[in-house]
């Protein structure tokens, strides 16, 4: 018997299928009587992944479905001894307000770290944010407003497409193919007031941009005079080879570039950073302090601390190594059970898998069969923003074991074969 608790998690998991992409009813319907909501709150959605985190603790449930690093290589001890010196060392700056823009010493330090992935800049272009979900809150709260466009990738990251929604910008789909948006194309979209990217190991689809297709990007858009917001927190997370430098490097004047300390250390320390053009970044600074004050001065301190020790690479390293481990499996485990149902590519770095099935397959309604059989995933359909692809879907390779990720698309495989078989007999 489910738990209260579990029934709850999945009516409102089962909810946001039906009722997420086709927009909730007008704010003024939502509670007639105690609030007068804004009119933006229409436009608030709630998230299909953060829906399918509160069924990770189900019994038994395969997880392929979330985009949570594996809590298994958070650098748990480092902290705890990080977190001693900077209390023995430095109790009172780490307990206390801090300055906006962030710990100086934490800023150079992305500016270093940005200058060795092709990225110059200074570290007075570095505002440490809360997280880059925060950088993607503050780049929105500036550029856009009711009756302007923001320009994304087909597919995009969830999470951004739910950040510009309450500015009341419409965002729309600028072509792509499996290396990224098609530059020959960002005219169709040159009316827009940002073209938003993730040209490494791209979440949902898991593809990098290549090189060439990164200059001509920017330099298309730097003609069309179209912003960029590139966002980048899988960077770090490649498995063969680190990706070409970032777009930004092409085109520094007129990008944002948004990165995170969530996948390489923890995301519980909710730590991100912007790095943006002086004009902007001066804006940016202003957002921030409206929206609270700086970042938790006693995670940057944590953090500053562990990277001055040095271990940052050494992890990296094994983190990379865990994750290409659940990758292979995952390859291997398509490979046996999904190879004559789905199509996709192999990614060299980050969290995801991109699956397209038959087109005859809806995965939105195909999820609920799967969480009653112990394995999620997230429907493609979250990630459009105009044109949704209902025959695809996405699914994380780090976050379970090999012979889990394996049962889980044993399952998957069984599901989609009963599915089309079904669709099959009804035709005839």
């Amino acid at each position: 018997m489910r738990h209260p608790s579990e029934k709850r998690a999945v009516a409102s998991l089962f909810w946001c299928i039906d009722g997420v992409f086709n927009r909730q009813q007008e704010a003024s319907d939502m509670n007639p009587t105690a609030f007068r909501l804004a009119q933006r709150t229409s436009r608030l959605t709630p998230s299909m992944i953060r829906e399918l985190m509160k069924l990770m603790g189900r019994p038994g449930l395969v997880s392929l479905g979330g985009g949570l690093p594996s809590a298994d290589g958070f650098p748990a001890e480092p902290l705890r001894e990080a977190s001693q010196r900077v209390l023995a060392q430095t109790p009172r700056e780490a307990l206390q307000y801090g300055t906006t823009e962030g710990l100086p010493a934490l800023r150079e330090w992305v500016a270093q770290r940005l200058l060795q992935r092709g990225l110059a800049i200074h570290a007075a272009q570095v505002l440490i944010t809360s997280g880059s979900q925060q950088g993607l809150d503050l780049v929105a709260k500036l550029l856009l407003e009711g009756g302007t466009q923001v320009a994304v990738e087909s597919p995009t990251y969830l999470g951004a497409l739910q950040a510009f929604a309450p500015y009341e910008a419409d965002a729309v789909e600028v072509a792509c193919d499996e290396a990224g948006p098609l530059p020959e194309r960002l005219h169709e979209v040159a009316d827009a007031r940002a073209l938003y990217l993730l040209p490494n190991f791209q979440n949902p689809t898991g593809r990098c941009i290549p090189q060439a297709r990164r200059v001509q990007i920017a330099a298309q858009a730097q003609a069309l005079g179209l912003p960029l917001i590139e966002d980048d927190p899988y960077g770090d997370l490649w498995f063969d080879r680190a990706p070409p430098a970032p777009v930004a490097a092409h085109w520094p004047q007129g990008t944002v570039y948004l990165g995170s300390f969530s996948k390489i250390l923890a995301p519980g320390l909710r730590l991100g950073y912007a790095v943006a053009p002086a004009p902007v970044y001066d804006l940016l600074v202003q957002a921030k302090q409206a929206a609270d004050l700086h970042s938790g001065m006693f995670a940057q301190h944590l953090v500053v601390d562990l990277l001055h020790t040095g271990m940052l690479d050494t992890h990296l390293d094994d983190v990379r190594a865990r994750y290409r481990l659940g990758r292979d499996a995952m390859a291997q485990a398509l490979h046996t059970h999904m190879r004559d149902l789905a199509t996709w590519q192999v990614p060299q770095g980050g969290m995801f898998f991109w699956l397209t099935l038959p087109r005859q397959i809806d995965a939105a309604r195909l999820l609920p069969l799967a969480i009653e059989q112990g394995v999620s995933f997230v429907p493609g359909v979250a990630f459009f923003a105009t044109t949704p692809m209902h025959h695809a879907l996405r699914l994380s390779f780090v976050t379970e074991p090999a012979e889990r990720i394996a049962q889980g698309v044993a399952t998957l495989a069984q599901l989609v074969r009963r599915a089309l078989a079904n669709q099959s007999g009804q035709a005839q």
